[in-house]
């Protein structure tokens, strides 16, 4: 009797035990399997940067083969192109993890290809003794353009593709170098003037009259307006009994199109077709547009837009939306898709930065694909705002971003700024011989979008095209 009882204690025990050691099993076929690839590409898990020491880390390498980030035989990883190039390559740290590129493509820049990195801890075994190069769609050059072109200042530049979807240039101020980044950790990350953060795929801000292209496109879809109707501007809009939108200098505009509106930036007339197309009609655009919305491929971090709730807003505040201003807050990339849809015949490509995967020899290993992101409107619409665009450029608030020989569409902005001056902007694209680019400039604090902002596009398109000679 009691042997049986012992018996059936110790069959008990043995269940148990085999039941824990199936769930400790089927947790950790989990965490290996499931969420091996987020686990490992976190940014915070400095268990990857150990493995790798025993391994030489690959290169980053611009679309011309110019090296970005390299490692020597120590192991120690060098940035030729330092803070310009901070926001693309990002830093690899064994106590902070890493950023941007060296994050995203951390598997290949440690020799491991995308069929072994789904293979769990087998990939420790299966990887290659030295890492593979990631060669960019970025352009040193122009980066180095558009830094200097900011002068220091704050914000970001973004250069874009406008067919593919290739970031040409992403460059944020203030900047860091991403090889001292964790010796100067602490001092870094108490600057209040945030020089880790990405602008221009992180920082929000108000879009200003770079919007009013967004809010053309909505009121010919929405039939609440055509090209022919004359609008009358006597310098202010009075809304409701105790609201009034004034022009930004006073100006009064008279009588004048929609193509006129635009090229003048009349906020008369924007905050007009705001309230005709109301909350619904916005959130309609807003939807095709994808502001608000996350990119598809995490490869490019960008900040989520900070929308309002449009159906609880007031006729003051859609007014407000309708000129860029008021709650929405959008980032200089998102702004670059919103250019790329009236370039590219309506159509937002993904925006991506790894062109390809390289062994030592040169043999790729991943060629990138473009991808559509969105379909914000039709070709005809797009062509019309785009025509309207190069109108700004050529006569209107935008005269600053022309370059010789290049057609040059765009859209200025002056975006109020609660906290001190102005913020500047400006949006478009840039076209010669078949190549086509988009451009997104932000400059905080930079005042008149038209003399700030426009000039550094003028600066970056120029150089872009006296290259593809």
């Amino acid at each position: 009797m009691a042997d049986r009882k012992l018996r059936k204690h110790i069959a008990v025990a043995a269940v148990f035990l085999l039941a824990l050691l199936g769930v400790q099993i089927l947790y950790l076929a989990k965490l290996s399997v499931w969420d091996g690839d987020m686990l490992s590409a976190h940014p915070l898990n400095t268990r990857s940067a150990l493995m790798e020491q025993d391994i030489r880390r690959g290169r980053i390498v611009d679309r011309e083969g110019c090296v970005l980030a390299e490692s020597a035989t120590d192991g120690t990883r060098s940035y030729p192109y330092g803070r310009i190039l901070a926001p693309v390559t990002g830093y690899q740290t064994e106590r902070y993890g890493a950023t941007g590129v060296e994050q995203t493509a951390g598997q290949e820049l440690s020799g491991v290809t995308l069929d072994v990195a789904h293979m769990g801890p087998l990939r420790t075994l299966l990887r290659a003794d030295a890492g593979y190069d990631v060669r960019l769609t970025v352009d040193a050059a122009l980066s180095e353009t558009a830094w200097n072109a900011l002068d220091g200042r704050h914000g970001a530049v973004v250069v874009m593709d406008a067919e593919t979807g290739a970031i040409r240039a992403m460059v944020s101020s203030p900047s860091y170098d991403p090889a001292s980044a964790a010796a100067n950790w602490d001092e870094l990350t108490a600057r209040a003037d945030s020089p880790l953060l990405n602008r221009a795929a992180q920082g929000l801000y108000p879009p200003g009259s770079t919007f009013k292209t967004l809010i053309a496109d909505a009121a010919l879809t929405a039939g609440v307006t055509n090209p022919d109707e004359v609008f009358t501007c006597t310098g202010e809009l009075a809304i409701g009994s105790d609201y009034v939108l004034h022009e930004s200098h006073g100006e009064v505009h008279g009588q004048l199109r929609l193509a006129d509106a635009l090229r003048e930036s009349c906020n008369v007339t924007f905050a007009t077709l705001a309230l005709r197309l109301g909350g619904s009609g916005l959130s309609s655009a807003f939807e095709r547009f994808g502001i608000g919305a996350e990119l598809t491929d995490a490869e490019i971090p960008m900040a989520k837009a900070h929308v309002p709730d449009l159906k609880s807003l007031g006729d003051g505040e859609i007014a407000q939306l309708g000129i860029g201003q008021g709650a929405l807050l959008v980032t200089p990339l998102q702004m670059a898709l919103v250019a790329d849809a009236f370039a590219n015949g309506g159509r937002m490509m993904q925006p991506y930065l790894v062109e390809q995967v390289l062994t030592a020899d040169g043999t790729p290993l991943y060629e990138a694909r473009p991808q559509v992101w969105r379909t914000a409107t039709t070709a005809e619409r797009a062509a019309v705002i785009d025509g309207y665009m190069a109108d700004v450029v050529a006569a209107g608030t935008g005269t600053a971003a022309e370059v010789a020989g290049v057609r040059v569409t765009g859209k200025t902005g002056t975006a109020e700024n609660a906290s001190g001056t102005d913020h500047a902007w400006f949006i478009g694209s840039a076209e010669r011989g078949g190549q086509k680019i988009v451009v997104a400039v932000l400059v905080e604090e930079g005042g008149f979008g038209g003399r700030a902002a426009a000039g550094i596009a003028h600066q970056v398109i120029r150089t872009y095209f006296e290259g593809q000679r």
